[in-house]
């Protein structure tokens, strides 16, 4: 996909064969550290949630998202080549420090346009992924409340974790929320059937086979 500026993007992959990308609490710190240096100047990142087979970030598309670049014969943009170095490197950490080796990621990491912001008339799609992606760790069974969860923007948003990943004016700006209103943290409602997919349905590590 062509990223274009100024819209919005849930981008997300799992492990390969659905298998566990994170295996502990450092490897999803890791994850964030790499993020930060690879993707975060490269776009803004509205919200984020890691689970331990699958990641989702929904970003705002910028003038360095586009930018153009070569690889080889082929040409790239700034934020597509941004995930694929974000992977490569993190794979190759994880199986430096596991002893492993191997594909961890599936080999396409996916870039879904869903909107450019706030809808005058329902709840708009992009604040459906939004919510969606707050709600993985809830829907998986893996905490109790969306804020429970510590590998996700949701600890941001609620004010418990004072975190400078997301850029929180701009959701709020994007999805016409108010600042001191954080009742859509726990909004419950049916999220569109086409971003509630069997592709993120979390399989436990005993549950998914073979994990190198």
């Amino acid at each position: 996909m062509k990223i274009e500026k100024e819209n919005i993007y849930h981008i997300y992959n799992q492990g390969n064969n659905r298998q566990q990308i994170f295996f502990s609490r450092e490897h999803y710190l890791l994850f964030l550290k790499l993020y930060r240096k690879q993707i975060a100047e490269q776009c803004e990142t509205l919200c984020y949630c890691l689970m331990p087979n699958h990641f989702h970030f929904l970003v705002y598309a910028t003038d360095k998202s586009i930018v153009e670049m070569k690889l080889g014969v082929i040409t790239i943009q700034k934020l597509s080549d941004g995930f694929r170095r974000l992977l490569s490197t993190y794979a190759h950490e994880i199986n430096s420090l596991r002893g492993t080796a191997g594909s961890l990621f599936r080999q396409k990491t996916q870039a879904k346009l869903i909107g450019s912001g706030i809808s005058t008339t329902t709840i708009s799609y992009a604040e459906q992924c939004f919510y969606y992606i707050h709600q993985n760790p809830v829907s998986a069974g893996l905490a109790a409340k969306n804020c429970d969860w510590e590998f996700s923007s949701a600890q941001d948003f609620s004010g418990i974790r004072n975190g400078t990943l997301c850029n929180q004016q701009l959701a709020f700006q994007l999805f016409g929320w108010e600042s001191d209103d954080l009742s859509f943290l726990n909004r419950s409602y049916i999220v569109d059937k086409e971003i509630e997919t069997s592709f993120f349905e979390f399989k436990s590590p005993s549950d998914q086979g073979q994990t190198e």
